[in-house]
């Protein structure tokens, strides 16, 4: 599973150990800051509290993993991958010449 991680991303092991590191905590950290905004928020509703809470994580995770690559030395790594979930979720449109 790690090589093919590796040959797909075209990194290191190290590199893969530290993207993989990244992941988790920023991944962690999108959990914690999203709880604290929802217990701010006080809904009483739970449908409601769980439409919230996915859309604030789902702002907020590309923003904490970006914020977590830049001591692990990833943020080139992580500017692109966000940039490829952007374009196939129809969010930004790819540039001309990638593949």
């Amino acid at each position: 599973m790690f090589e093919r991680l590796q040959k797909k991303w075209k990194v290191n092991g190290l590199q893969l150990a530290l993207i993989l590191c990244t992941f988790a905590i920023g991944g962690s950290a999108t959990g914690f800051v999203g709880k604290k905004v929802m217990n701010a928020l006080a809904i009483q509703q739970d449908w409601l509290w769980a439409i919230i809470y996915i859309l604030i994580v789902t702002i907020i995770w590309p923003l904490a993993v970006l914020v977590v690559s830049i001591p692990f030395g990833q943020f080139k790594f992580f500017t692109g991958y966000i940039k490829k979930m952007g374009e196939k979720m129809g969010l930004t449109k790819k540039e001309s010449g990638e593949s």
